[in-house]
């Protein structure tokens, strides 16, 4: 099966089934000498973890990361990081009855077409359980650019099903499970409750930023990196849409408003979500991301067996009504990866061009401002 690493320089594996005994990653091309334990990357799991809160899944997985190889006395050797976690809490007889039958939305269908066979315990390899391996190895890319270019990643929940969320301030996304930049969630938990009560599910939209980023990163022309961050963002779990920057609302803007104007202290807007030509402007990489409704749902919906006769499938079992609540983490780390592999790229290719104008800097703006 191909298809499951990521990064060229900066390389990640991930490997595993939502009920196996374990899942998991390989990270090939990590510096050497970066500080790096175990507890550096579960601070990030946790964000991630199941069972939180009343409103994502209560599969009840510690996702305790283990280090097998790649580092020694504290810090990484250069040589390939293994990640191991364990699965702990699966309850596969939950899926039986989906055993014979694809659900609506799922990737039941499609696996069970291309490969011959599927794993049906709780989506196999389709699972966003798989996420978790991608999260450990984010951690990994967002230490090593912290500690190189003081780089910070962050993001924050958007809208939530048909409600939109207004941006108050980062710092109340820490304080609620929807990773909400508002101070009061009263009305999204409402709002879930009686989404769970209903049987049914939502969408969300999710923002995520990476500020203090080099300038230059990037490959034109198919490895640009808002390219790069869209294919992997596109490969999280249920993404069904990824904009850069303003994106789609470009298409109102005019050209006198939508190029982002520059000047001596730095661009006045960020329209182009930091990337221009597919390669760093210096500014804050901005995008987001559409999540679908999850396909798991205990609403009867119409569907066909594996024989192609007609079937009624109801999914039980421990499902997230909106798996965009624990979709923020995840795509943090996404969004590190491809910029720790782009900076990993240019240190390669373009580490001794100098340039005798500094780079301006990128002009304060309001937080939820582009």
């Amino acid at each position: 099966m191909s298809g499951n690493t990521i990064g060229t320089l900066f390389a990640v594996t991930n490997f595993g089934e939502s009920h196996g005994p374990a899942i998991g990653c390989v990270i090939d091309g990590c510096p050497p000498g970066l500080a790096l334990s175990e507890a550096d990357i579960q601070a990030d799991l946790d964000r991630r973890r199941p069972g939180t809160s009343r409103h994502v899944t209560q599969r009840q997985e510690p996702d305790q990361v283990e280090i097998l190889s790649g580092v020694y006395e504290g810090r990484t050797t250069g040589t390939p990081i293994a990640l191991l976690i364990r699965n702990t809490d699966q309850r596969s007889k939950d899926y039986a009855a989906i055993a014979q039958s694809f659900r609506p939305g799922h990737a039941d269908y499609t696996y069970w077409h291309k490969y011959g066979v599927r794993d049906p315990r709780g989506g196999g390899r389709s699972s966003a359980r798989l996420t978790a391996p991608t999260v450990a190895a984010g951690a990994v890319a967002r230490k090593w650019l912290a500690e190189r270019y003081g780089t910070v990643l962050r993001g924050c929940m958007t809208q939530i099903g048909d409600i939109a969320i207004p941006f108050e301030g980062w710092e109340h996304v820490p304080h609620n499970p929807f990773f909400a930049p508002v101070a009061d969630v009263s009305a999204l938990e409402d709002y879930m409750d009686a989404l769970r009560r209903a049987g049914d599910s939502c969408g969300a939209r999710i923002r995520v930023q990476a500020t203090r980023v080099p300038v230059g990163l990037g490959e034109p022309l198919f490895d640009k990196l808002d390219a790069d961050i869209a294919h992997a963002l596109m490969g999280l779990n249920a993404v069904k849409g990824v904009e850069i920057g303003a994106g789609f609302a470009s298409v109102a803007q005019r050209g006198t408003t939508h190029g982002d104007s520059l000047s001596p202290e730095g661009f006045l807007s960020n329209n182009a979500g930091g990337i221009l030509g597919g390669i760093s402007t210096g500014q804050d990489i901005e995008a987001s991301i559409a999540i679908k409704p999850t396909s798991s749902i205990i609403s009867p919906r119409q569907s066909i067996d594996i024989h192609g006769q007609p079937a009624e499938v109801v999914t039980k079992g421990r499902h997230d009504p909106c798996v965009g609540i624990r979709a923020t983490p995840i795509a943090e780390a996404l969004l590190a990866l491809v910029v720790m592999d782009h900076a990993l790229r240019q240190r390669a290719q373009c580490g001794d061009v100098r340039q005798d104008v500094p780079p301006i800097p990128a002009v304060p703006r309001t937080p939820g401002s582009l």
